[in-house]
């Protein structure tokens, strides 16, 4: 084994390991940290820039898998998932299937035409204003009394599992945030993102594998757009990690938890658009 590879895998581990934590601190699925530090990975060894992206969002998606199911059962644990929005009684209301179904159909159709450039530019964007209300935001500004489980959730949810897909992350990043402001606790917040991350990683997985599918220039040991090294490095140390975060969450007060959320937010999001427009 020579000592690029060696290189690659203890990196993979470590991304996999912070992916973990973060996972199971903010609930945000790792998808954050994976996607940038897969794209400088591949882009360093070598592979086109036309699939790196692709193949970053992919594989990050996959890990995500893994991530949701470890974290939102941690958190179930403690009775911070609200399991009447992910499943209520009638179903057409689901978050669950919405943001799955949004979560199919952009990885399957939507990837195939949008550049990675945009996509970064509308996540850095929308990201750094959820956080910044996050940081600054009064803690009684409220957009709704609950979270809706009516006539708004299908387009919604569509949406919000659409946009998570195209960025390989989980629902955290927009999900607690929303939660937030339709007056959830922070905790119960997090625990049902990391639950409905589930509906997006599965889903989204299943696309970027079919619209990956025969397309030139990816990584060896690839699925489509999924690279298969990176997914059993990344997903094995955040299956860890991912205990240790959720420890972590439950022993922080509220108030202190939203900072740390927005903080790291608007850091990923800062980066993200700072390395496209100063590209």
């Amino acid at each position: 084994m020579d000592g690029q590879t060696i290189s690659l895998i203890f990196a993979l581990m470590t991304v996999g390991a912070a992916a973990g934590f973060s996972a199971g601190l903010f609930g945000i699925g790792g998808g954050a940290i994976i996607v940038p530090a897969l794209y400088y990975t591949f882009s360093a060894l070598g592979y086109p820039s036309e699939v790196i992206m692709h193949t970053a969002v992919a594989t990050s998606s996959a890990t995500i898998i893994v991530t949701s199911l470890r974290s939102a059962s941690g958190h179930n644990k403690h009775g911070a998932v609200d399991w009447s929005l992910i499943w209520p009684q009638n179903k057409l209301f689901s978050w669950g299937i919405w943001i799955g179904i949004g979560s199919l159909f952009a990885a399957a159709i939507f990837a195939r035409y949008l550049s990675g450039e945009i996509l970064t530019l509308i996540f850095g964007g929308m990201a750094s204003l959820i956080a910044l209300q996050l940081i600054f935001g009064r803690p009684d500004w409220r957009l709704a009394d609950k979270v809706p489980v009516n006539g708004l959730t299908p387009p919604i949810g569509f949406s919000l599992g659409a946009l998570c897909s195209l960025m390989g992350i989980g629902f955290g990043s927009f999900g607690v945030t929303f939660m937030v402001l339709c007056a959830k606790r922070i905790h119960s917040a997090i625990g049902t993102a990391a639950a409905l991350g589930i509906f997006i990683s599965i889903p989204a997985t299943i696309g970027f594998i079919i619209s990956g599918h025969g397309v030139a220039g990816r990584p060896p040991l690839s699925l489509g757009y999924v690279n298969i090294l990176g997914f059993a490095l990344i997903a094995s140390m955040s299956f860890l990690f991912i205990p240790l975060g959720v420890r972590t969450a439950h022993k922080m007060p509220q108030d202190k938890l939203r900072m740390a959320f927005g903080i790291c937010l608007l850091l990923v999001a800062l980066n993200m658009l700072r390395k496209v427009l100063l590209a």
